[in-house]
């Protein structure tokens, strides 16, 4: 890579109920990313969190009528687009760090304006595909995935002004583990690829990354690999707010972003729901950022 990684932070906890992820840019900052993607050659630019909405105790902590914390996330999701969008107007690599996973509606907006197909990879154990109807929480970052395909609150849908930022056909599902009733009815309809973790378990991570990128590189002109440490197993990663057992093991992930790293097809990249709060001496960061190494092609020889 000869771009520039531009770190990005959005420290947003509005899209679901556990303070503490908005603390996790920082967290990660502190366990030294910065540092560990110098150290591969590579130039970085910390530009710092966008700065975002208050966050109104009273109003995160009570019973909200349908999606919680709406306004916020729109205004998030806005002034996330405008950075990321200009970081790729500059040529540079954009790594945003979140916060909970629906920063992902205003990284991947301000990605899919430069491309004319984007390719996603959910590396998640949650498909983040619900619809306000069907949402069980009323959380946003469980939506996502289905607002960046079309559905969903339109406010949200149309974010920067056009919709849909990627096409079903386009995205790689991959660590399920966990998928509510209308979820696992979209992914069938729309026949997304989908690797939960019994094909994980059946083909091993290698093929599973193989697949997705033979699947993805005929069809897509750039690729964008939104990263929620919730994949992981949470014996590895702890400080994250919705842990499901039986996750990804540390090594298949290492070995999975190593295998990004040498297609060389990634241009854009977010990594989400690390909560210090509910961590061990910050190591899910730490994980994170090892794995962050890997993807930017850190090596041992």
């Amino acid at each position: 890579m000869n771009k520039i990684v531009e770190i990005i932070g959005a420290p947003s906890t509005f899209g679901q109920r556990k303070l503490g992820v908005n603390l996790g840019p920082d967290a990660i900052r502190y366990a030294g990313i910065v540092e560990r993607i110098e150290a591969i050659g590579l130039s970085v630019k910390d530009s710092g969190n966008i700065k975002l909405p208050e966050i109104d105790l009273k109003k995160f902590n009570s019973e909200q009528q349908g999606l919680r914390n709406l306004e916020e996330i729109i205004e998030t999701s806005e002034l996330l687009s405008h950075a990321v969008s200009n970081s790729i107007e500059n040529n540079h690599f954009p790594l945003t760090l979140g916060g909970d996973h629906s920063i992902a509606i205003g990284s991947i907006s301000g990605v899919s304006k430069h491309y004319e197909n984007l390719g996603v990879i959910w590396y998640d154990a949650h498909g983040d595909l619900n619809v306000p109807e069907e949402s069980p929480s009323g959380n946003i970052h469980g939506m996502p995935l289905r607002v960046l395909a079309g559905d969903g609150d339109e406010r949200l849908v149309n974010i920067s002004n056009y919709a849909p930022k990627v096409k079903p056909e386009h995205i790689v599902l991959i660590g399920m583990r966990d998928l509510d009733e209308g979820e696992r009815r979209y992914i069938k309809e729309h026949n997304i690829k989908t690797y939960t973790m019994a094909e994980v378990d059946r083909f091993g991570i290698k093929q599973v990354m193989e697949e997705t990128l033979d699947y993805l590189k005929e069809k897509t002109d750039g690729i964008h690999l939104s990263l929620d440490v919730d994949a992981l197993d949470p014996i590895e990663t702890p400080g994250t707010g919705t842990r499901v057992l039986g996750g990804l093991t540390y090594r298949e992930s290492h070995f999975a972003l190593e295998m990004l790293h040498n297609s060389n097809l990634v241009t854009s990249m977010d990594l989400v729901e690390v909560n210090p709060l509910i961590d061990h001496n910050n190591d899910t960061a730490e994980q994170a950022v090892g794995l962050v190494g890997s993807f930017f092609g850190e090596t041992l020889l």
